[in-house]
This record gives C-alpha cells, sequence and structure tokens, in this order.
C-alpha cells in the first residue's frame, strides 16, 4: 500500500481544468432555465428559496418534513420531477455543481510536481474489511454517465506507458456459491454465464433469450439485495414496484437458490449463537446488535452478519490478490506496478514493452489468489486513462 501511495496516478491537469469550465457553462445555463421557468430570479442553491419555488408558488406536494420545513433532498425531487420539470433542473444542477467542486476544481489543488496524485490507503476504515481511499477518494470517481467517464479520462499513463484494469468478475456471488454451497448458483458461475439474466430466467419462468433489460435488473437487484439483506419494503423503492411484487421475487429467488436461503438463516443462527462472525481467511468481526430485543436493530444486525461474511471474504481474496501480484510482478522483474485498488478492481501502469507479459500474469495470479468451489475470473482491459478501461 505504501507503494502505490508513493507512486500515486497521473493527472491530465489541463483537461480538468477545460472541463471545469465547462460544466461552469452548463451549470449557469441550468440556473438561468430554472429562473425562466419559475418566472424570476432566485438562489437555486438555497433551500428556502427552493422551499418557497416549489412548495409555495408551484404547488407542488412533498412527502417529507424537516426542522426547516418540507425537505427539497434529493429523494424528494426525484419523486417530484414526474409532476413538474423544476425539480430535475434541480437535480441536474447538483449534480454538476458536485462534479465542480469535488472533483474537477479540488483534483487540481492535489497534483505533485510530476503531475501525479497521491491518495492514502486506510485498511481500517470499513466494518467489512475493505479498503477504502481518502485525500482524495479515488475510490468514488463516478463513471456511470458521460460526465463521470470524463473525469476518469483525466487518470492516465505516463508517455510509453500503459494502463490496465483488472477487475473480479462478479466477485461477491461467486463467493456466496462458494459459502452458501448452492448447486444451481454454483453451475451457474462455473458455465461463466451472465448470472443476472439466468436468475431473470428462472424467477420470470422466460428463457434466456426472452429476458428484457428491466427483468434483468430486477434480477441483479435481488441478487445483490440478498446480500445486503435488502427487505422487499427497499426493493419495491429502489425498483419502483409495489411490495408485493417486490416481494414475490425475493421468494422465487429463495425457491430458486435454497441453499442461499439455508446458509442466511444458518448464520443468523450462529451469529446469535456465538455472537460474531467470520470471513472465509477466519477474520472475525463481533456483532452485538443480533442479540438486541428491538426489532429494528435486530434486523440490522442480521444484515450485518451476512453482509460481513460475503463483503469480508471478497475483500479477504483481494487483498491476497494485490499481495500477489505485486511479488510476482517483482520476481518477474517488471517494472509493471499497481496504482490503485476500487472495489473489486486493480488499475495498475506498465511500460507498452512489457505488456505481453504484464497482462496475463495480473490475470492469472488474480484468479489463482484463492481456492474456491468455483473460479475466480477477472476481466481485463487496457488503455491510455481510466477513461479507456
Amino acid at each position: 500500500l505504501s507503494e502505490m501511495e508513493i507512486k500515486g496516478i497521473k493527472l491530465d491537469k489541463e483537461k480538468l481544468i477545460n472541463f471545469s469550465k465547462e460544466l461552469d457553462e452548463k451549470i449557469k445555463t441550468i440556473e438561468k432555465k430554472a429562473e425562466d421557468e419559475a418566472g424570476h430570479e432566485f438562489n437555486i442553491a438555497s433551500y428556502k428559496q427552493l422551499q418557497t419555488v416549489l412548495f409555495e408558488e408551484r404547488g407542488l406536494k412533498p412527502d417529507k418534513k424537516n426542522k426547516s420545513g418540507f425537505s427539497t433532498s434529493s429523494e424528494v425531487l426525484e419523486k417530484l420531477k414526474d409532476f413538474d420539470i423544476l425539480p430535475s433542473l434541480i437535480l441536474e444542477y447538483r449534480s454538476l455543481s458536485k462534479l465542480r467542486s469535488t472533483y474537477t476544481d479540488s483534483l487540481v489543488e492535489l497534483v505533485d510536481s510530476q503531475m501525479r496524485i497521491h491518495t492514502h490507503f486506510i485498511q481500517t476504515g470499513t466494518a467489512t474489511g475493505r479498503l477504502s481511499s481518502q485525500n482524495p477518494n479515488l475510490q468514488n470517481i463516478p463513471s456511470h454517465d458521460a460526465l463521470g467517464m470524463r473525469i476518469r479520462e483525466a487518470f492516465c499513463a505516463e508517455e510509453g506507458n500503459v494502463l490496465i484494469s483488472s477487475d473480479y468478475s462478479q466477485i461477491e456471488l461467486v463467493v456466496l456459491a462458494h459459502i452458501s454451497k448452492d448447486k444451481m448458483l454454483n453451475q451457474i458461475i462455473k458455465e461463466g454465464v451472465d448470472v443476472h439474466k439466468r436468475t431473470a430466467s428462472i424467477i420470470f419462468g422466460v428463457k434466456e433469450d426472452e429476458v428484457t433489460k428491466e427483468m434483468r435488473a430486477i434480477a441483479k437487484a435481488v441478487n445483490f439485495g440478498v446480500i445486503y439483506g435488502m427487505s422487499a419494503f427497499r426493493l419495491s423503492e429502489d425498483l419502483h414496484i409495489s411490495r408485493k411484487e417486490a416481494s414475490s421475487f425475493i421468494s422465487a429467488y429463495f425457491e430458486t437458490y435454497k441453499e442461499v436461503a439455508s446458509f442466511i438463516e444458518n448464520t443468523y443462527v450462529e451469529c446469535e449463537n456465538k455472537g460474531y462472525v467470520e470471513t472465509i481467511m477466519a477474520r472475525r468481526r463481533y456483532v452485538p446488535e443480533i442479540k438486541s430485543n428491538t426489532h429494528n436493530i435486530k434486523e440490522l444486525g442480521k444484515r450485518i452478519a451476512v453482509n460481513t461474511i460475503i463483503q469480508g471474504s471478497a475483500a479477504d481474496i483481494m487483498k491476497k490478490a494485490m499481495l500477489d501480484v505485486a511479488k510476482a510482478l517483482k520476481e518477474a522483474k517488471l517494472k509493471t506496478s499497481i496504482l490503485l485498488q476500487v472495489h473489486d478492481e486493480l488499475i495498475l501502469e506498465s511500460p507498452g514493452d512489457e505488456l505481453e507479459q504484464s497482462v496475463p500474469l495480473v490475470k492469472k495470479v488474480m484468479e489463482e489468489a484463492y481456492k474456491l468451489s468455483v473460479p475466480l475470473r477477472t476481466s481485463i482491459s487496457t488503455g491510455k486513462n481510466w477513461g479507456e478501461l
């Protein structure tokens, strides 16, 4: 970790400065649109003025109240945007302002004389054991939309070098298959098919080639929701479906993956008896919440117990992989080195002439980091910047 922190990653400062100017223009345009829509000038960043414009002048019906009146949180605005254009404009304004303040403006201040940026990796920052990153947090760089990708594109390789991304495929579901010993899930992972598509096919009772994007999205939410102990209420909120539908999807999931259901129930019982759970590498976490007489706290304890075993085991495997990859690169006398660890992914920098040797080496070592009943798989990509990976 210290080697990664010292090495840092190169940042194209000019690219970010130019992007910041673009964001400024977009933000001003949105402010003007919002004022035109409201029919007068107002401060779009002022919660008090937003309350007046949205709930008094526009007559929108909020569903949450706080100490200073009706809430203008993003959650509230998401629900209101179907009825009025202003909530959408406010959400867009906030999103762009956050990009500018959190990333484009602050990152350029943190580069060193070599135009490299250095994060700090924290080993004790999460209860599950996953690494976290701070000052700046490089695990949080947006990746889901075109604007977020523009920020990733500013992180680049030195001249003559290439960035490598090696990403574990569905590691949490792989760990769940191994620990639960669920026959169906093990078979799907071994076949290497799209696990969300297969789950959708089973719970909706259709052929795989008939699975729609919406069906797959629901199956994905259920697949991961199980790991996080998601309730039918939460699933219905996230997917904008009825609680009855959400409940039926969860029931269908457990009917399909019966050993997963048994693993979860056994985890609750064992955790309550012992007071703790352990990861795949015997790292222990105490869960006092599971012994609580208060229903909500006890339910939280149950979620913590299952999530710690799955996420914690994935974290153990990733840390072991990092040690193995660093060692293998040194033994092979390669200059390729690990720069970042982002969730289930390693970002490395490699001289262009080492790629033929370093890419298969990294893939092999990561896939052999820990012996499971199902194969660990990684997807590898290369590019001149992080946005291309």
